[in-house]
């Protein structure tokens, strides 16, 4: 393993991911497919099929981003029309700071349902209310930081409607990575080296912005 899929596999969506499929195949969703995310995936996971769905085909990837996906789905998750997306075909499906950018998202999860085989797994990561409650920071440290942030989802309400609709949630709550709590100081000094101003993310895991659900349907 290279010393980038090394770091990656730290990260809280491939930490529950690999939990449960190891180095075997698995049909990946990935909803929210920028920032190179299927090099990222396809790093940690070489033997994903990777399928991504995102509201811009060109958001931060390259051609060698999409060389390694099986698929890719540009829609406006919002028009809740997911008929592209094969029915009960995935063995996963990742959707991390996605919802907080939907007036509907609640809407959205129902919809893409049917796409995740019985047995799959979801993960879900978004900014949760005590988000609303921290100090502003470049990057993100309070929720309306990013203006492109429009509704505040919690664990319980999502709870709920993963329970009217057949899945059970293994685990969820507020993000607290170990290891990037551990990092946090190298992250710190890091940044004053390169001369870059601190960002919030760094601090994600410590102050309890983000919150995430682990969710298995049936």
């Amino acid at each position: 393993m290279s010393l980038q899929a090394f770091s990656s596999s730290f990260i809280n969506k491939f930490i529950y991911l690999k939990r449960a499929f190891g180095n075997q195949p698995f049909r990946l969703l990935d909803i929210g497919a920028g920032n190179h995310s299927a090099t990222k995936v396809k790093r940690v996971f070489p033997q994903c099929e990777y399928h991504g769905v995102d509201l811009e085909r060109d958001y931060n990837n390259s051609e060698e981003d999409f060389k390694r996906m099986t698929a890719f789905y540009e829609m406006d998750l919002t028009q809740l029309d997911f008929s592209p997306i094969p029915d009960n075909y995935y063995d996963a499906i990742v959707m991390a700071h996605v919802i907080e950018h939907l007036h509907n998202g609640d809407a959205v999860i129902r919809g893409l349902l049917p796409k995740l085989k019985s047995g799959g797994y979801m993960y879900l990561e978004y900014p949760g209310e005590k988000s609303t409650r921290l100090p502003s920071m470049r990057g993100s440290l309070n929720f309306k930081d990013d203006p492109t942030h429009v509704r505040v989802y919690s664990v319980q309400e999502l709870a709920a409607l993963f329970a009217a609709n057949q899945c059970t949630v293994l685990k969820g709550g507020t993000r607290r990575n170990g290891w990037f709590i551990a990092a946090m100081p190298f992250r710190i000094v890091a940044s004053w080296l390169q001369g870059k101003k601190l960002q919030g993310n760094i601090f994600w895991d410590l102050l309890g912005f983000a919150e995430y659900m682990w969710v298995r349907k049936g």
